[in-house]
């Protein structure tokens, strides 16, 4: 097992590096540190002068990649590669083009994605494999091709109208919760009810599709025939055997979801004004702060890995023909 990991530690670790060099050159090479100077001075303060001042007090002055100028080793680390990019492999993100220290805002505000994120999860989880279990239950029966109907409509849906139609109706005309904010301790509560049931609402339509066929796909095995063939009863073998048979595909695809657990959501934090890392990467695009852009692209492609790297240690865990073949 251990090898096993090295093994797929130092499949990753290339991975990585070249997702930091497509990244760098986006930002560096497509953008040059000229044009973002200018982004963030603005037209009206845009001259020669103020651009290699900016690029200066920015540590955005040095080479690209090599530095002449520089003697031995700082040749390579008197670059903005290097200073930029490189360093966040030991998870040095230095600070952002506003001077924030950006690993003490990752700090931060982990923490708010996280309690919108878990209770999202894992009650969006357990609420879609119930009602697929439900429609595996009547297959062939009107509900189970209402169920599909419906289900296909909610996909079609935009999540933004979730988000919108959620704070119109439930914040604003009953006044149940507030439309947005945050606040933490006991009130917290207030502020996640609405964005958690929308969550879960906006993953009802292909979370429960998906796991329905993940069922039916099992229900049509050997297994499933000479079990009946038992007699056991149809729920019994749906519920005990199905369901524990399909938990190879379930648990790929939840863990799979873990790294935005960490990353947030994007609409849903921007929407309800949680200050997490989905609305922290928002506000970084829409200011123009790369060097945050670039720390979450970053963090996303080391969890993503990971979240890679955990799935098929899971699948050693619940699939037993794994473990003998190990």
């Amino acid at each position: 097992m251990i090898t096993y990991l090295l093994r797929r530690f130092f499949y990753a670790i290339p991975l990585l590096i070249g997702v930091n060099l497509i990244t760098f050159g986006l930002f560096f090479i497509v953008n040059t540190p000229d044009d973002i100077a200018a982004v963030h001075l603005g037209q009206r303060y845009l001259t020669a002068e103020a651009i290699t001042d900016w690029k200066q007090a920015h540590g955005y002055d040095n080479p690209l990649f090599y530095n002449a100028s520089g003697s031995g080793i700082e040749q390579f680390t008197e670059t903005i590669f290097f200073q930029k990019s490189a360093r966040l492999f030991v998870f040095d993100f230095g600070v952002s083009d506003e001077g924030r220290d950006i690993s003490h805002d990752l700090n931060e505000r982990m923490w708010p994605s996280l309690a919108l994120a878990i209770p999202a999860l894992i009650l969006g989880v357990l609420t879609n494999i119930s009602f697929a279990l439900l429609i595996v239950f009547f297959r062939h029966s009107y509900l189970d091709s209402i169920s599909v109907v419906l289900c296909v409509s909610l996909m079609s849906i935009s999540g933004l109208f979730y988000i919108i139609g959620g704070q119109y109706l439930v914040a604003n005309l009953l006044q149940i919760v507030p439309i947005s904010g945050y606040e933490p301790g006991v009130q917290l509560i207030r502020f996640l009810v609405l964005p958690v049931l929308i969550g879960i609402l906006g993953g009802i339509g292909s979370g429960t599709r998906w796991y329905r066929t993940l069922f039916i796909e099992e229900m049509n095995k050997d297994y499933v025939r000479t079990a009946y063939a038992k007699g056991l009863s149809h729920s019994r073998v749906l519920f005990g055997h199905v369901l524990r048979n399909a938990m190879i595909p379930i648990v790929t695809g939840v863990v799979v979801l873990l790294p935005l657990l960490f990353l947030g959501s994007l609409l849903t934090e921007s929407f309800f004004g949680i200050p997490g890392l989905g609305s922290y990467t928002i506000d970084a695009i829409q200011q123009q702060d790369f060097a945050i852009v670039r720390a979450m692209v970053f963090l996303g492609s080391i969890l993503y890995l990971l979240g890679l790297i955990l799935t098929d240690l899971v699948y050693t865990w619940v699939d037993p023909r794994v473990r003998l073949a190990e």
